[in-house]
Parts: C-alpha cells; structure tokens; sequence
C-alpha cells in the first residue's frame, strides 16, 4: 500500500507513534509518506520506502493567522495525485482530519476516492477540541473519516461522551519497539548523573501544566528524604522554570539535573530505577510504556488511559491524581529492597510487552484494507 500520514513533527507523543508507524509499515513493504511543516523528530529517512514532503505556508499580510489547513490540503491533494496515494491516515483530529477531509472532496472532484482513516491522541478532543469554537469542526471531521481510532479505551469513552459521533471507533493502543537493545549506543554515562549508591529517579514529559510537574518534585523530595537519590527531568515546556524554582526553594538543586530536549532518552531510561508521571490525565502514556520498555517501573496518577499501562502492584503503582503521599510511599516500597526492584522491573518489561510492534501495527495494517474495501 501507498500510505500518507500526516501528524505533528514534534517530541509529543502523537508525532512519536505516528512516525514509528510510518517507520515500522516501511519496514513491512508499504511505501510511506509523510507529510507536515517539519520533518519529525524521530523520522530516519534511509529506508527507500519512505518519503517526507513539507507544507509551506507562503505568508500574506492580509492574514493575520496564516492558513495551515488550506496549505496542507493543497499538498495533499499534489502528493496523492503524483504519487498515486492509497489511504491518509492523520493522527490528531485538529486541524488534520479536517484538512484531511477537505482534500478528500477536492480529491473526489477529478474522480479519486481516497480513503481517510483519523487517530484520536488526546488533547486533540479532551481539551482543544471540546472548545466550543472548535467543536463542530471536530465533531464533523470525525463522522467523515472513513475509519476512526483511539489510543486507549479512556480516550474513546471520552470522545463519545464530549462529541456527536455516529462513527465507531476502535481503540489501538500505542506500542513500542523491543526488537532492538534498548541501551545500544550509549552515549550517557551512569557516573555522569549518579553515585553507584544512589537510585535514578526520571520523568520524561513536555513540561505543560497537565503534567503536574511540581508534583513530580515533591514525591522526589520525600523519596531523597529517605534514600539516596537523583532525579533526572527530561524534556522543555512552560513548567520547567517552576520546577527549578522548587527545587531551588527545597535544597535539592543539586540532586535534580534537567536534559531539556534529549535524543539520548533510551540511554537515560536505561540506568532508571524508576519513572515518575503523576499527570492529571493522560489518554495512554505512552512515556511510562518506553520507561517499562527499558524495565523501569512506573509510579503514575490513575487517570485516563494510565491503568491501561501501568498495571497497579505489577509494573508499578496507580494514585490518585496529586496524591504526592501515596505516590512517594509506593516509590519507596520499589526502591528500597533490591529484590522488590529487580522483581518490579521484570514485571515492567514483561508489561510493556504486550505492547509490541508485532502485536499492534497489524491492527492498522487490517484497518487500512478494511477501509479500502469501502471505496
């Protein structure tokens, strides 16, 4: 199949499984396309079978907003017609499925049905998308595409009860890839963010309020109160100088280091002890999956799609959302016995297993003859 996919070029988790997709469908035969402003993040274009063409959005004074969604339904209607285009596929409703529907009908126009599958990530409908000004738009784009996906039972239950839609919507999870040796290429020394005696504590995130970020902090903070410790925070966003002013306010400066962006989040992962995301809501977390991919336990809120990857006394814990006690004492229970770390990692490796490349990816694979068969 000739498939294009359109997503977010960035660090979240949306842009990250749409491009592991794309990659592992190419690895499978299909030809791929992607298409967005930027190339992303973790696109490797040294497969033949894979291909990236840019948006450009020529700028105009006389829009204040330049127009995104009519320039990338432009590229879509030249890319599917130069390269014969089977199926769309866009992750995030907004603006995606709509610019994707757009092309469709410009599509349909000169004779070519081109079937568009949509992939709900999360804050797409539980937060912009529910804004009345977006609303009708999304509702819309959804009940046109031909086929509809969600990343967790969570984020369906809550696109059916926020939104009108007729469609039905099947939920594939995110997945991971363990095919390869998670630590392989280590650039990131052990010695360069802890003493051998002290645990590595880690949080990976974009930093955005959502994430709870001073609660990540304060569980540390109990937790270096008891045993040695660092913590390790990856990733850039509006929260971060909040947490460094924490940390500053707490004396622990110097046990907290942040990376920022970092390519190096295998190789961090892979020295953890244990993974801290206590979101006010995640619609799958994909961030604990990669923790427990590299065996690291994970200590997470139980909200939104959470407990449907962090399996609660198994590959880790679930507290309610800003229970920073609960939090911190189950953190302690891990980390404190080696044998009850060893056992909690395993069990996170064995967890995040079932989330694999060869488990999830043919599921797409079937919904793209699926909605084929409807043209």
């Amino acid at each position: 199949m000739k498939i294009a996919i359109v997503c977010y070029p960035t660090f979240g988790g949306s842009g990250v499984v749409a491009t592991e997709l794309g990659l592992e469908l190419a690895r499978r035969g299909h030809e791929i396309h992607f298409i967005t402003y930027r190339q992303p993040v973790r696109l490797a274009l040294l497969n033949p079978n894979v291909h990236y063409h840019e948006v450009n959005v020529p700028e105009y004074p006389l829009f204040h907003y330049q127009p995104y969604e009519l320039a990338l339904s432009s590229k879509l209607v030249d890319m599917v017609k130069l390269h014969k285009i089977d199926i769309l596929h866009v992750h995030y409703a907004i603006p995606h499925a709509y610019a994707g529907y757009m092309a469709k009908q410009m599509l349909k126009e000169e004779g070519i049905e081109l079937p568009m599958v949509t992939t709900l990530h999360g804050t797409d409908i539980t937060l912009v998308g529910n804004h009345p000004f977006y609303k009708p738009a999304v509702t819309f784009s959804i009940n046109k595409s031909d086929k509809v996906t969600s990343v967790s039972q969570s984020l369906k239950d809550d696109t059916l009860r926020l939104f009108d839609i007729k469609n039905e919507i099947e939920v594939i999870p995110n997945f991971i890839e363990l095919d390869t040796d998670m630590s392989s290429g280590t650039i990131c020394k052990r010695s360069i963010m802890a003493l051998p005696e002290e645990r590595i504590i880690t949080h990976i995130s974009n930093f955005r309020k959502v994430k709870n970020i001073p609660d990540v902090i304060k569980v540390f903070y109990k937790i270096q109160e008891k045993i040695p410790a660092k913590l390790m925070m990856v990733g850039d966003g509006p929260e971060k100088v909040i947490a460094e002013n924490l940390c500053e306010k707490l004396g622990i400066q110097d046990k907290v280091i942040f990376f920022g962006n970092s390519h190096e989040i295998n190789q961090i992962l892979s020295y953890s002890d244990l993974f801290l995301l206590p979101s006010e809501t995640e619609s799958f977390g994909l961030a604990a999956l990669e923790a427990m991919a590299c065996s690291v336990p994970v200590i997470s809120s139980n909200s939104g799609g959470l407990p449907e990857v962090n399996f609660d006394g198994i590959s880790g814990y679930l507290s309610n959302v800003g229970d920073v006690e609960n939090m911190a004492s189950n953190a302690l229970k891990i980390l404190m016995d080696e044998n009850v770390l060893q056992q909690f990692k395993i069990n996170a490796l064995e967890t995040a297993q079932k989330f694999t490349v060869s488990k999830i990816v043919p599921r797409y694979e079937k919904l793209y003859l699926e909605a084929l068969n409807l043209k």
